[in-house]
């Protein structure tokens, strides 16, 4: 009895009398306030050890730099990048210096693209992944509906950047997802109805809990989740969403708020005078809850930014100049052929105008090259085993082929 009146903890030498709990092990005892204090210490080291996980492999680099690097492989749509570049650098920094204990917790902030299909959306996004080197997937939106109904659950979009991440956690839960043709899942109506709107306004609500940030069950083989199946469980506060889409009819939607007309003969003295093309550069969160985005899901992705509509200069460039660059990619599939491939300004040129008139924006580029290169890579390939060849590509030559293989229909000769 008296052994038991004189325990004491084993490590700060306090007198059972002068504890509320005094734990028993085998050669020694443990107070209260000493698990507590172990509880602390123990708490602060596996937080500095998560940050340094999420932050291995990060090539964290400053706005000016991230913009550097996508002017390499982006033409123009320099408003996009700063607004993109800021808001990736800020979103890793409170990421790696997510562990410090302070007053103030930074929160991310996701991103809007709104932009004409072609424009860059998708380039952008991949490209600032490549250069971070962190996990990236690529969402479409129009797959996605409501849990319980035919098609993919929300949840898929965290399988699809666990399975980019290699099933690694850690890595996946710093990634960046890129939520694409986000406008198809706008509110179809205002006006209520008997059927549920499950791949419009179900979808926006069910994305609310991965923006923001939560823990989430995620089947790893993606599929609708079942009682008996494995789950993996996925942090969301760091993972940036980035969506894009056209946002088609939008415009009206902006001038409207502006007080200017997109149709009729003149506009009142009174309009602003805005020209129809630089209409984006107006857009404010407002429109997109016109357009039909409900306010909750807006308010989880703060950064809005525009991507212009390319002319001809810009398609001009995008053909010659970024790494990736189309013709680049084309005089390379030749050479492997030992075909030296050379395009006159000309050519360039026709290849510009029809894309224009085909509104695809750059997208439209590399359906006309496929066009006017067909025969070319059809042919060559079977002549060059012996020697080298040189293909020169001029006007005449691409109208001629991009009228032969069902182009644009040119006036015959008479």
């Amino acid at each position: 009895m008296k052994e038991k009146e004189n325990l004491s903890c084993s490590f700060c030498g306090r007198d059972k009398k002068d504890t509320n709990i005094l734990i028993a092990g085998i050669n020694g005892h443990i107070c209260d306030q000493c698990i507590l204090q172990a509880y602390n210490i123990v708490s602060e080291e596996l937080e500095t050890k998560e940050a340094e996980d999420l932050g291995e492999g990060l090539k964290l680099v400053k706005p000016k730099e991230i913009k550097k690097f996508l002017d390499d492989y982006v033409i123009g749509q320099d408003d996009a990048k700063k607004v993109l570049s800021v808001a990736v650098y800020n979103h890793y920094k409170r990421l790696l210096n997510g562990a410090k204990k302070e007053d103030v917790e930074l929160e991310k902030s996701n991103i809007v693209l709104v932009g004409e299909t072609g424009t860059g959306k998708t380039l952008l996004a991949r490209t600032i992944a490549k250069m971070l080197n962190v996990p990236f997937t690529i969402v479409d939106a129009t797959v996605l509906t409501e849990a319980g109904y035919v098609g993919e659950d929300v949840e898929s979009i965290l399988t699809r950047l666990l399975q980019a991440a290699n099933y690694d956690t850690k890595a996946a839960e710093r990634g960046i997802v890129f939520i694409d043709e986000v406008d198809k899942i706008a509110r179809k109506s205002d006006n209520p109805s008997i059927t549920r709107d499950v791949s419009g306004e179900g979808v926006q609500q069910a994305l609310l809990k991965l923006l923001e940030g939560s823990k989430v069950n995620v089947p790893p083989q993606g599929g609708r989740k079942h009682p008996d199946q494995k789950f993996i469980e996925i942090d969301t506060k760091n993972i940036l969403f980035i969506a894009g889409g056209a946002f088609d009819g939008i415009k009206r939607h902006i001038a409207n708020r502006l007080n200017t007309s997109t149709v009729g003969f003149q506009a009142s003295s009174d309009r602003k005078n805005v020209n129809e093309d630089e209409y984006l550069k107006y857009i404010i969160p407002q429109d997109l809850k016109t357009f039909g985005l409900i306010p909750e899901l807006i308010g989880r992705m703060p950064v809005l930014t525009y991507l212009n509509p390319l002319d001809a200069d810009a398609m001009r460039k995008i053909l010659t100049e970024p790494k990736n660059a189309l013709m680049k990619q084309y005089e390379k599939l030749f050479e492997l052929d030992n075909v030296e491939l050379k395009l006159e300004d000309s050519a360039l040129d026709f290849i510009v105008e029809k894309a224009n008139e085909s509104k695809l924006g750059a997208r439209g580029l590399r359906g006309i090259c496929e066009t006017i290169f067909n025969d070319a890579m059809f042919e060559l390939p079977s002549e060059t085993e012996e020697g080298g060849q040189v293909l020169i590509v001029d006007r005449a030559y691409a109208e001629k082929q991009y009228a032969k293989l069902g182009g644009a229909k040119l006036k015959a000769a008479s």
